[in-house]
């Protein structure tokens, strides 16, 4: 079966609240269970930085959050679960993409252009108070992503560029290094549910409108408790549409519960009984999660091990793919240079074709031949396995009718022949038996 990984980042930018656990984790949670997806998530530490100069709030919130995905039920068996700044290997390679990332890409970056547009409505220099940390948000992203290679990153359409921005990133570096990158695709996330606040507003911190997701009982019930209503009376007829209690009741409750309460609404259920019945259905929910985090909050170190075991995973990945780019970009130890002049036969040699394999966004695997100046000679179609597309390779190599025999599998590429394709391959050929 073909893997696909997954990457998921959660900012450590404030408590989580029941908008953010009905709109995205517990649906993150129960995708973790499905078979042939290989899930990352990380907490993306370094990205607070950016917005937030405040060491305990950025600190707290680590804690708070990934305690909160642990007691929700997010397993760090099923799924690579790490903290961003514990992975060397991220910043690093921010560097090695800012060396191929064109600052015109960057320029209309939506977070950039808009700290922009606030300054010039403002009547201040555009670039006043944006800090280089703001304006290279999207290479540090991409690293996220690249660092391994995912081929999925759900994503809301606001957020689409960033997923754009980084396969132009990967694309750069692809052409000036070989294939080193797959390409990451959004996995537009349409379905994600947003709850209404207290005023009526999308439940969200910058609007002060939250309910804690594992806030004490009785706060909980004192926060339901004021949820903003209309002034129909008891026995009334209500509307469940625009209702923040309905919406709210909907998004913790089986479809037969909800038909229930859409049957109460119509027959005038007073708000008040409304509002009890919507709190005892979160809270049944709630509890044994909350006495979970109330756990790991009690025990910041059961977080800190979850975290760990999650970055060695993440680290027994990134660390030999980073010295793989390093060595790519030149960065390699002096003892790998050639200390003895080349002679004829090297120098031949290091001009041949080359043949480069790969994996694309859709789980396939291909490869393509690439003369000594860059240009593409070969393409092939995608395979199951990695193994196949080795062996066709190995075909192409050892084999004279190889070419013709494996004609269905080899996409036509324009401005190449047959002659050309197959000089490269018999010049591979003869260098093999040199």
């Amino acid at each position: 079966m073909t893997t696909t990984r997954f990457l998921t980042g959660i900012t450590p930018s404030g408590t989580p609240h029941l908008g953010n656990y009905a709109g995205m984790m517990r649906p993150a949670i129960a995708a973790t269970r499905r078979p042939g997806v290989e899930n990352f998530y990380f907490l993306a530490d370094y990205h607070a930085l950016i917005k937030c100069q405040e060491p305990e709030r950025v600190h707290r919130s680590t804690l708070e959050i990934a305690a909160s995905w642990l007691a929700a039920g997010l397993d760090p068996e099923q799924v690579t679960f790490y903290r961003q700044s514990d992975i060397p290997e991220i910043p690093e390679l921010t560097w090695l993409l800012t060396c191929v990332t064109g600052k015109g890409l960057l320029n209309r970056a939506h977070a950039y252009k808009a700290a922009q547009d606030k300054n010039l409505e403002t009547g201040r220099e555009s670039d006043d108070g944006v800090s280089a940390g703001l304006f290279m948000y999207p290479v540090l992203m991409a690293a996220d992503i690249l660092i391994f290679n995912a081929h999925q990153v759900p994503v809301g359409r606001d957020q689409i560029q960033h997923i754009e921005m980084a396969r132009d990133i990967a694309a750069s570096f692809n052409h000036l290094y070989g294939e080193h990158f797959t390409l990451p695709e959004a996995a537009i996330e349409d379905s994600v549910a947003t709850l209404l606040g207290l005023d009526g507003r999308k439940m969200s911190k910058s609007y002060d409108n939250t309910i804690p997701l594992f806030c004490p009982r009785e706060q909980l019930k004192k926060l339901i408790g004021a949820v903003v209503t209309d002034s129909r009376a008891p026995g009334e007829p209500k509307e469940v549409e625009g209702s923040t209690l309905f919406q709210l009741y909907q998004a913790f409750a089986t479809p037969e519960e909800t038909a229930a309460m859409r049957r109460a609404y119509a027959d005038g259920i007073a708000w008040g009984e409304a509002k009890q019945i919507l709190f005892e259905r979160i809270d049944r929910e709630i509890t044994p999660m909350r006495a979970r985090y109330d756990e790991f909050m009690a025990h910041p170190g059961q977080v800190e091990a979850a975290l760990q075991i999650g970055a060695q995973r993440a680290r027994a990945l990134a660390t030999p793919f980073l010295k793989q780019l390093r060595a790519a970009v030149g960065l390699r130890p002096l003892s790998a240079m050639q200390t003895q002049p080349q002679d004829t036969h090297k120098a031949s040699k290091a001009a041949l074709p080359t043949f480069k394999q790969y994996r694309e966004a859709d789980g396939k695997f291909y490869f393509k031949l690439v003369a000594a100046d860059g240009r593409l000679l070969l393409q092939s179609t995608g395979f199951d396995m990695p193994r196949e597309a080795g062996q066709a390779i190995a075909r192409l190599q050892k084999e004279a009718g190889a070419l013709q025999a494996l004609a269905g599998q080899l996409a036509p590429v324009a401005g190449v022949d047959t002659i050309e394709v197959t000089a490269a391959l018999q010049a591979l050929a003869t260098a093999s038996n040199a």
